[in-house]
């Protein structure tokens, strides 16, 4: 991948744990890897944990950030959930998966977006 593409990630990734931050969640985790993959972001508010796929966009050229996490892509962000909730003692009384689009008008989240 581009190094120009990475520091994009990493800069929509910096920008939506701001905002996660900002509304009184905890960053617990952020770009956590396991064989089968990595999750963006794991944020926490109370007994609420929530799995975050930042797609971070300069043009909806080639579509909207939030239609790239196609139901392929979900149900590996579910797997991957479950891997970090196994290997975390981080006890969650519920679970929420959320997309957060990064353009260049902010940051957008869609909570429990699958």
């Amino acid at each position: 991948m581009p190094r120009t593409r990475l520091a994009l990630g990493a800069q929509g990734e910096a920008a939506t744990a701001a905002w996660y931050i900002e509304q009184g969640w905890s960053v617990l985790d952020r770009n956590w890897r396991c064989r089968e993959g990595e999750i963006d972001l794991v944020v926490r508010r109370g007994e609420r944990i929530v799995f975050c796929e930042v797609k971070t966009r300069t043009t909806d050229r080639f579509g909207g950030g939030a239609a790239a996490v196609t139901p392929v892509k979900q149900a590996r962000i579910r797997k991957l959930a479950m891997r970090w909730l196994a290997s975390h003692s981080d006890k969650a009384g519920a679970v929420r998966f959320d997309v957060a689009v990064v353009e260049s008008s902010g940051v957008r989240v869609i909570e429990g977006a699958f």
